[in-house]
């Protein structure tokens, strides 16, 4: 293992319940492979690499963004899940990201 290897961050999400198989999954809107892009550990997914969220703006950030200081955003992954429930394609997004 290299040192790249050593520091490289995971990100985990939790299933919500009542997902079951089969279920698609994107990130960014990028349909992801199970076995390559991620894998199913239990009742998440896990992701070899490092996915973020920005959460919500303080007030400076927010309003810095407003009069024009500060012009760009933070990284801000969005993982989907698509499964049926019911008969019916639904939709699990914005689910939580975990860094480990």
């Amino acid at each position: 293992m290299d040192v790249a290897e050593a520091v490289r961050s995971r990100t985990r999400v939790e299933l919500p319940a009542g997902i079951g198989r089969p279920f698609e999954v994107y990130v960014n809107g990028v349909a992801q492979v199970e076995g390559r892009d991620f894998r199913v550990v239990d009742r998440a997914l896990e992701f070899e690499r490092e996915l973020l969220q920005e959460g919500k703006l303080g007030f400076w950030r927010w309003a810095s963004l407003l009069f024009g200081a500060a012009g760009t955003y933070r990284q801000n992954d969005l993982v989907d899940v698509v499964y049926e429930a019911g008969g019916r394609r639904t939709v699990a997004s914005g689910l939580l990201l975990e860094t480990e």
